[in-house]
């Protein structure tokens, strides 16, 4: 061992005065795991929180959306179907029908009063049925729509939100009024005389709630959209006709690509969007969050920084004496300097691993146990979420001992500047 490194553990791991050095080292090191773990923290709940709600739109969305302008309906051919699950970046791919209705619902809690709310319908296949109830039903059953109930109605999975704001419960029927092939209710009032021209016009049908969702994705997903069976919508409304295509993709870094590659073999009047540009709004707020970590990770750093400073400047003092018998020793003020940076390193790698260790037990714990809780409604999420990844880890570590070793030159300069006499002295 050098004898600068031996020197350096003395003075900080060692008791050798009245005043107790040791404990102004102590102090430094929890210094350096609190911020260090400050920092690991940040980085997994910032990763965790933006990973989460990212999942949940993945999963309540598929990746991508192809469709006609203006929602038109168009027919479902084999060949563009094809092309999309061709195509080498695309998973799997599913048709899909949506369809703008009135939902109804008798509330007799209130007196017989009726509840209305508008909602979009979206029919999709047994499989993805099977694939979405199975993570988000909260109520009712996964059997395929429509073999049980089919003649009473058209079968459907109502969200959490939607169910509390109209009182829905499973095995309820609610009544269903939709816009028939117009696109706006003024237009449909303007092309019409009377109100039995209005009421003939529209679609009138009857549904029963089959089951409740919940995604935690209150606002425009769980109070909107409402899931039912593709085949059985058809059969009711639109023939053949489907509103699009959703698919999903191995590689979500080449969507954009993938989106312009199938729109192009599909050609006019086929477009497309991912599910980042239609929940543009939702992925820009998770941007803003990420954009504040990197001013709380300098926040944290300062703090950590001068900290350090603060204790190499302390031990200086502590120890003015020894450095002046180092020097009459001979010791050289460049070897001098080396104990004190030698001193730093050893109470930040203390600190590091101290840190490490203590935001990966908070970590585990909280994975475990859930004990901080969110507002769904604003958040998305019930609990906070972590993101334990190695690579966060190791970057803080390097990170904090590069800083510490940077800052730790101006203290250890003062300890290698002093002269023996006024050391000894003093």
């Amino acid at each position: 061992m050098k004898p600068e490194f031996y020197i350096a553990r003395r003075f900080a791991f060692k008791q050798r005065s009245a005043t107790k050095p040791t404990f102004i080292v102590m102090v430094a090191v929890i210094g350096i795991a609190v911020g260090t773990a400050a920092l690991i923290l940040t980085l997994s709940i910032v990763k965790g929180f933006a990973g989460s709600v990212e999942n949940k739109l993945i999963s309540f969305s598929a990746h991508l959306q192809i469709r006609h302008p203006e929602d038109q309906l168009f027919q479902e051919r084999r060949s563009d179907f094809a092309k999309v699950t061709g195509h080498s970046n695309v998973t799997e791919a599913t048709p899909f029908l949506e369809k703008s209705f009135v939902l109804r619902s008798r509330n007799v809690a209130q007196g017989e009063t009726w509840l209305s709310k508008p909602i979009i319908i979206k029919g999709i296949n047994k499989q993805q049925q099977q694939i979405f109830m199975k993570k988000f039903l909260k109520a009712g059953t996964i059997d395929p729509f429509g073999e049980k109930l089919k003649n009473e109605g058209i079968a459907l999975y109502a969200g959490q939100t939607l169910a509390e704001n109209l009182g829905l419960s499973v095995g309820k029927k609610v009544m269903l009024v939709g816009l028939g092939n117009n696109a706006s209710g003024a237009k449909l009032i303007a092309r019409h005389n009377n109100i039995v021209d209005l009421l003939s016009s529209l679609d009138l049908e009857v549904g029963v709630i089959r089951g409740i969702y919940d995604t935690g994705l209150q606002e425009g997903f769980d109070d909107y959209v409402v899931i039912s069976d593709l085949h059985q919508l058809q059969q009711r409304f639109n023939p053949t006709l489907i509103s699009g295509y959703d698919a999903n993709v191995h590689n979500l870094a080449d969507l954009p690509k993938t989106l312009k590659e199938l729109t192009a073999s599909l050609g006019f009047p086929f477009f497309g969007y991912t599910v980042f540009e239609r929940y543009a709004n939702l992925f820009e707020w998770l941007k803003l969050q990420k954009n504040i970590t990197p001013l709380l990770i300098v926040t944290i750093t300062i703090v950590a920084v001068f900290n350090i400073i603060s204790t190499l400047l302390v031990l200086i003092i502590e120890k003015t004496r020894e450095i002046g018998m180092l020097s009459a020793l001979g010791l050289e003020p460049g070897k001098i300097s080396m104990v004190f940076m030698a001193q730093a390193l050893l109470i930040s790698l203390s600190g590091i691993a101290a840190g490490n260790i203590l935001a990966l037990s908070l970590s585990l714990f909280e994975l475990r146990f859930h004990l901080i809780t969110l507002p769904e409604k604003s958040y998305f999420i019930k609990y906070v979420p972590l993101l334990i990844d190695p690579l966060d880890y190791i970057l803080v570590s390097i990170a904090v001992t590069a800083l510490t070793l940077i800052f730790a030159f101006i203290p250890a300069r003062i300890a290698a500047s002093l002269k023996p006499g006024t050391a000894l002295s003093t």
